[in-house]
């Protein structure tokens, strides 16, 4: 049987994140991720739980966030569990946590102010002027070629 490790969360930092190096000089960081759920109860009231992730970033990934991220940005992380055990005075303590693979800025935070050119994470630190540009392109809807008109009766469905 094959095995499949494979998470997918998105949420808001629960802190700023902080890069540390390992002796090998491999940059680390570790990020505090709120993910938030609402539902109804079973009394019909609108309720939210929040749970709290810990996520472990690894290399030029850990950097980047360490460098673009702060409190309260949101994130779209893509990762494998695991599981660390460890001892304390005497005590055996465990943890499930996240291996981030792939961690996805998703805008600016809430309640952020924007300074002067900066519209709100439109574009992510790391997109050339390209890459924005053909972003935007296909965010804008699609145009008829010039003199030709859509006809619904000519429509395949």
């Amino acid at each position: 049987m094959a095995d499949f490790n494979k998470v997918m969360l998105m949420g808001n930092l629960t802190r700023d994140p902080e890069v540390r190096y390992t002796p090998s000089g491999t940059a680390v960081t570790d990020l505090g991720l709120a993910v938030n759920r609402n539902f109804k109860g079973s009394d019909g009231q609108l309720k939210e739980e929040t749970c709290f992730v810990r996520v472990t970033v690894w290399a030029r990934q850990a950097e980047n966030c360490a460098q673009y991220l702060k409190k309260g940005s949101p994130v779209f992380i893509e990762g494998r569990l695991k599981y660390d055990e460890w001892e304390k005075e005497g005590q055996k303590l465990s943890r499930l946590s996240v291996v981030g693979e792939r961690v996805q800025f998703l805008g600016a935070p809430r309640g952020a102010s924007f300074q002067d050119g900066d519209h709100g994470g439109e574009s992510s630190p790391g997109r050339s002027a390209a890459q924005e540009e053909s972003r935007q392109a296909a965010a804008a809807p699609p145009q008829m070629a010039s003199g030709l008109e859509e006809d619904e009766d000519d429509l395949p469905f």
